[in-house]
């Protein structure tokens, strides 16, 4: 194992993460991880944990973490809705090539009532684009 240890680990969770401080500086020479904060990446949250303070340092790396997570999550937003192009392709060519009438049958007002669904708020949001309004949230 490296000793070249990051000086924070982040524990991936849901929302955010569990923060540690990483110690290889003691007698024992053990890597001991001390959690430090919990943060929560949907409200910009940074709580400490155990009483403790967090110092500027802490604070800077918690923040320089939340802002690299948040641009990793909008990224990985968009490679999964390439994807999806590419689900949608393979799905047309395995209908038109390889799908059984009973297989058909089976997907076919599902996959009808989500494309649909989908063009409608794309052909939204393409108009409000176009109109130069401030785009809906379809929840209204």
């Amino acid at each position: 194992m490296s000793l070249d240890l990051p000086e924070y680990y982040f524990r991936i969770r849901e929302n955010g993460a569990a923060v540690f401080r990483v110690d290889t500086q003691n007698r024992q020479r053990r890597i001991e991880m001390d959690q430090i904060a919990v943060v929560n990446i949907r409200n910009g949250e940074i709580k400490p944990q155990g009483g403790r303070e967090l110092t500027p340092t802490d604070m800077a790396r918690i923040t320089q973490w939340m802002a690299e997570r948040v641009a990793l999550l909008a990224q990985r937003d968009i490679d999964d809705i390439h994807r999806a192009v590419d689900y949608l392709n393979l799905t047309t060519q395995w209908a038109q090539s390889k799908g059984t009438d009973e297989q058909l049958e089976h997907v076919t007002d599902a996959l009808l009532l989500a494309m649909h669904d989908l063009r409608s708020v794309l052909v939204r949001k393409k108009a409000e684009r176009l109109m130069g309004r401030a785009p809906s949230t379809g929840e209204d």
